[in-house]
């Protein structure tokens, strides 16, 4: 009797007509039926890929290549800028060029003006986000968890989301005069509301299903709070914090414009009135810095506090 034999070699087809796909009813493995003494196809064997050995180099840009890529941006900006500004591209009239803010920057620091407005403007920034933080958090946690005071204070809250804040800054005058205090004033205005509107929607999206364990366990409702609605609602506090820093900021610049006192706003706002351009664009490079600092430093505190948020993973479809 012949015996059915599988090797590495090209595949041959008995006589008839071709069939493809159909398995055969002989062999177990199904897919072309081969006859007495006929070799099956060729399988290939797919060996493990050899992982090369990176550089240090390549492992440094591995770990580093959003910063990397993002300095390498942000210097190709400032090198085309430049480029433009000496080749006429750019008006020098209009937007200067950055040996121009630099050298405008190198002039400013000397003179102790500048830093008194430093202090100003750092002073009004510090004090409205501390208030704005102090009095958000815990004023939206209440919303979210109590019924009634969600139900009394929503109107409100919907008031001051649809309110622009800039509208304010009269009777913000007319409150506290043109200090530093009225500008503090409407910095806090932009990030309370900022910050207050993601933590209610945080406690409101606690796990219904955390919550019932708890409270079948008979956890307090002190223990629910510290285990399950302040670590679910971190997240979510520093988001309304990250959106907080650009309203702060604005609302700290147009403050300073319209009382024109101290502050940084008041040097762009005496500089764009002489047309200097260098001048006015080194005071809107140190807001957008500082934007920029406090945003990826909020940034890395949301992806850290990332891991607190506690989850629970059902599984479905079992019987």
């Amino acid at each position: 009797m012949a015996r059915w034999r599988y090797a590495k070699a090209p595949a041959v087809r008995r006589s008839g007509p071709p069939r493809r796909n159909v398995p055969d009813r002989g062999d177990d493995r199904g897919g072309i039926v081969y006859g007495p003494g006929v070799t099956a196809a060729t399988f290939r064997t797919i060996l493990p890929r050899v992982r090369r050995r990176r550089s240090p180099l390549s492992r440094w840009y591995r770990r580093n290549e959003r910063t990397v890529l993002g300095v390498a941006g942000v210097v190709a900006f400032f090198a085309a800028w430049q480029v433009g500004s000496d080749a006429g591209l750019i008006e020098r009239f209009f937007f200067s060029s950055p040996g121009a803010v630099l050298a405008a920057a190198v002039g400013e620091v000397q003179v102790p003006r500048f830093w008194n407005d430093v202090r100003i403007s750092a002073l009004e920034l510090g004090v409205g986000s501390f208030l704005s933080l102090v009095t958000a958090v815990p004023l939206g946690i209440a919303i979210g968890w109590y019924r009634r005071v969600s139900l009394t204070l929503d109107p409100w809250l919907n008031f001051l989301q649809a309110l622009p804040r800039v509208a304010l800054i009269p009777l913000a005058v007319l409150w506290v005069g043109l200090g530093w205090d009225m500008k503090a004033t409407i910095a806090f205005l932009g990030g309370f509301v900022s910050i207050i509107v993601p933590t209610v929607e945080g406690v409101r999206t606690v796990d219904q299903q955390l919550l019932d364990v708890a409270r079948s366990f008979r956890a307090s409702e002190r223990r629910i709070f510290t285990s399950l609605v302040i670590p679910g609602t971190l997240p979510f506090i520093v988001t309304g914090i990250r959106l907080a820093v650009g309203r702060v900021l604005a609302g700290v610049i147009i403050a300073e414009f319209y009382a024109q006192t101290e502050g940084l706003g008041v040097l762009i706002a005496k500089a764009e009135a002489s047309l200097q351009s260098d001048r006015m664009l080194f005071g809107v490079l140190i807001f957008t810095l500082v934007g920029i600092v406090l945003t990826e430093a909020v940034g890395y505190v949301e992806r850290y506090l990332q891991r607190w948020r506690p989850s629970l993973d059902v599984e479905e479809g079992l019987t």
